[in-house]
């Protein structure tokens, strides 16, 4: 429509600026003013269209500044956190204890045996090992448990992909992707330190066992005296 009647107006003002010679007085006078007329009203249809383009830069700003409301963020501490826990029970050597250090040579204290009290150790040993195993598959566990959280936010994701409006809330998006990926990561180290830490405990187990056997023998061999009863054993002879 504006087009049009920037169309009109200007075919008025070319046909308006030839007038016939035979016209003067008064209606030259109202030709020019008719001129004055139409050069006013195209001088306020450019500012307007200036001021439509101005305005539309403007939206266009606000839009690329906007940023998601509400932004979607997993729970990664607390998932950690709970990770951290859940491997932890009975004698389990989890990596999230404070005095694994401690726990780790008390169990394990090497090429030294009892040998009144071996099968004592021997039982602690393959309980430390079992109880470590069946917390990394805990962890495993857990880990599937917390998925079913993860789906909602990467369905959020997707949706906040697809609807995003601007520059700053793609951004948004994009920061929110790559937190995600972060957080995975962290929960991927958490089950290869449980997987670790099984592994070791079973390997310190093994190791142990040796040194406890070897240990054994030793004092076997290297005790002190034995007093005999004074009876004398033949072959052959009861």
């Amino acid at each position: 429509m504006r087009k049009s009647v920037i169309a009109a107006l200007t075919l008025f003002t070319i046909t308006a600026e030839a007038p016939q010679r035979a016209q003067a007085g008064a209606f030259a006078t109202e030709i020019t003013q008719l001129l004055n007329h139409a050069q006013l009203v195209l001088s306020y249809i450019r500012q307007g269209t200036q001021l439509e383009n101005e305005i539309s830069m403007l939206q266009n700003m606000l839009r690329n500044t906007k940023n998601l409301s509400p932004q979607t963020f997993g729970a990664i501490q607390a998932d950690i956190n709970a990770l951290a826990q859940i491997v932890q029970g009975g004698q389990a050597l989890a990596y999230s204890l404070g005095n694994l250090d401690q726990m780790f040579r008390s169990t394990y204290p090497g090429y030294a045996t009892n040998p009144n009290v071996y099968y004592m150790n021997y039982q602690q040993w393959s309980q430390t090992s079992l109880d470590t195993t069946l917390g990394a598959l805990r962890a495993a566990g857990l880990q599937n448990q917390q998925m079913e959280s993860e789906y909602s936010v990467i369905n959020a994701l997707e949706n906040m992909s697809q609807t995003a409006d601007g520059q700053m809330q793609a951004l948004n998006v994009l920061g929110e992707i790559s937190d995600q990926q972060v957080q995975q990561l962290m929960k991927l180290r958490e089950l290869m330190m449980a997987d670790m830490s099984s592994k070791q405990a079973y390997q310190a187990a093994m190791i142990q066992q040796q040194a406890a056997g070897q240990a054994a023998t030793q004092w076997f061999f290297t005790g002190g005296p034995v007093t005999g009863d004074g009876k004398t054993y033949l072959p052959g002879l009861q």
